[in-house]
């Protein structure tokens, strides 16, 4: 995890959040063990930024990775916050029941749940006629 913190945490210091000033993280392990990162990217139409969960999970399937193994989120407040609600499905598409989130602040809490915690009753395509 310390890996995963630290790569969380420096692309933190990178994120564009000149709106709100609530810069965020997220390291994502990949399946096959490589690190893929994102932060937080406000716009003034608010509804078209980009959280770091959504940017972390761009760049691991840009990478040509699929599946999630870990994944570890950071922010600067005083208890630790879960991914909002599209990130929570977005880390379900691509992350089994039992992966976990860890949710960190930066002055050191963290929190650990599963992503069927985290999203109990997520969607997934089996709901969907696509055949």
């Amino acid at each position: 995890m310390s890996s995963l913190l630290h790569a969380a945490t420096q692309v933190r210091e990178r994120a564009y959040a000149p709106y709100s000033r609530f810069k965020v993280g997220a390291a994502i392990r990949s399946a096959s063990g490589t690190i893929h990162v994102g932060c937080n990217v406000e716009n003034a139409a608010y509804p078209q930024g980009t959280c770091a969960e959504g940017g972390a999970i761009s760049a691991m399937i840009a990478a040509g990775e699929t599946e999630i193994a870990e994944i570890l989120v950071i922010a600067d407040c005083p208890s630790p916050v879960p991914p909002c609600g599209g990130c929570r499905q977005k880390i379900a598409e691509f992350a089994g029941s039992d992966v976990q989130v860890t949710m960190c602040t930066t002055s050191g809490k963290s929190m650990s749940m599963s992503v069927a915690d985290l999203l109990p009753g997520s969607f997934d395509a089996s709901f969907m006629d696509i055949n």
